[in-house]
């Protein structure tokens, strides 16, 4: 596929040293996960259905696609989280999110049983991911209804955004990517449940009140994903007790295992000062679009943080997306001489323009390197066979990234 249009003109992103410490790129994980096993025979049997022709990226984008315009249609009925959406809209959520989720647990499957497998696998995978949460999280709060709750609504939504870079910052100094037994999987099949009841029921139940506990239902959501939330905060902060891989406990890079943590606050410090003061109520009257303007500066920080962890290449703090969250913080300095919501619809289209040609421009640039194509197998797999479909989890333990090697539970601690 032909990327150029997308991808920066004269201007390469990655230096030699990086494409090289990129081809060298092991991909490690370990995964407790309670879901996983499980879901290891469907995986399986869905990867014997897909043809050998089939790209493993391009199996991966079709997935994103879907859950994207699924959630679109959601976010069209309901933008702010409290008109309640169509029955139909939710169960499209929950069909768009299975088929997300069963897709990308597979593109590693395909991409052993082709002999396809690359570190711009690895790399793709998490990509489509950093953006997927976005609409995850936002789909589900709309699903049930938290635009009632506009606090709890940007809670939710950026904590997940966070937790998704938290993830990979701690794969940065580590150099394994953990996934405990309540992550990935857990969350997202809990997400489909609560599509399906909205589907169901209709998402208006979530506003009916517990008969002896007085609160709504969707305040028992936000218990459970808190707690979701709060096991994965003490993970990741045992990152820091630990150390890192690097020389003195740094990180892969060589890094301080801190630095990290400057380009997430200047996405989620701003986001958080913007919505509580503005004037206008911008966060509560626009929240989708609140939510994917600075979901996209996420997503851009993210993907930078994994090709820094895959290239042991020291992070870049600033970076051109933050150009709309600087310009909306700024609008309101200066009594928001522009109106909020031009302001915030440019911060949405310019995050993602930039988010697109940058992933364009650094899928070209691996692709010349390993000269491979990103979604086409222009060759009859070498030793392509149906049987060699792994036995390995799905994202962060089964992905078409390098090679993949799980490390038992022992060795991981």
């Amino acid at each position: 596929m032909k990327m150029h249009l997308l991808a920066y003109k004269d201007c390469a992103i990655l230096s030699s040293q990086q494409l090289r410490k990129l081809s060298e790129h092991k991909y490690s994980v370990y995964s407790a996960s309670l879901l996983d096993p499980l879901l290891q025979p469907w995986w399986n049997w869905l990867v014997r259905q897909t043809p050998l022709w089939l790209a493993p990226n391009l199996i991966t984008i079709v997935g994103l696609i879907l859950n994207i315009v699924t959630t679109l249609i959601l976010i069209c009925y309901s933008p702010n989280g409290v008109d309640p959406p169509p029955r139909w809209t939710c169960f499209l959520c929950a069909l768009g999110l299975f088929v997300y989720q069963s897709l990308d647990s597979i593109d590693g499957k395909q991409a052993r049983r082709t002999n396809t497998s690359s570190p711009l696998g690895e790399l793709f995978d998490h990509g489509c991911d950093s953006i997927s949460t976005v609409f995850v999280a936002l789909s589900a709060c709309i699903s049930c209804q938290l635009g009632h709750y506009p606090n709890w609504l940007f809670f939710q939504c950026f904590c997940a955004i966070a937790l998704f870079y938290c993830a990979h910052w701690q794969t940065y100094v580590s150099g394994t990517m953990r996934f405990g037994r309540i992550d990935v999987t857990e969350a997202q099949f809990s997400i489909i449940g609560i599509h399906l009841i909205s589907a169901v029921l209709g998402p208006e139940i979530w506003l009916t009140k517990i008969p002896i506990a007085g609160v709504s239902w969707n305040y028992t959501i936000l218990v459970f994903i808190t707690f979701g939330y709060t096991l994965n905060v003490i993970n990741f902060l045992k990152m820091f007790t630990q150390g890192g891989s690097g020389k003195n406990g740094s990180s892969v890079a060589g890094t301080s295992v801190l630095s990290p943590s400057i380009p997430l606050t200047l996405v989620v410090l701003p986001a958080l000062m913007i919505a509580q003061k503005s004037p206008q109520n911008i966060f509560t009257e626009h929240a989708s679009v609140y939510i994917m303007a600075f979901g996209m500066v996420a997503a851009k920080i993210t993907n930078k943080l994994v090709i820094a962890h895959m290239t042991k290449a020291e992070m870049e703090y600033l970076d051109w997306s933050l150009l709309g969250p600087a310009l909306l913080f700024l609008n309101q300095y200066f009594n928001c001489i522009v109106p909020e919501i031009w302001l915030l619809w440019f911060t949405l289209a310019w995050g993602t323009q930039d988010l697109l040609r940058y992933c364009a421009q650094v899928c070209l640039e691996i692709c010349q390197h390993l000269r491979i194509d990103l979604f086409r197998i222009p060759y009859t797999p070498k030793g392509a066979s149906n049987a060699s479909v792994g036995s390995q989890s799905h994202f962060g333990a089964d992905k078409n990234g390098g090679t993949t090697h799980r490390k038992s539970k022992s060795k991981a601690h």
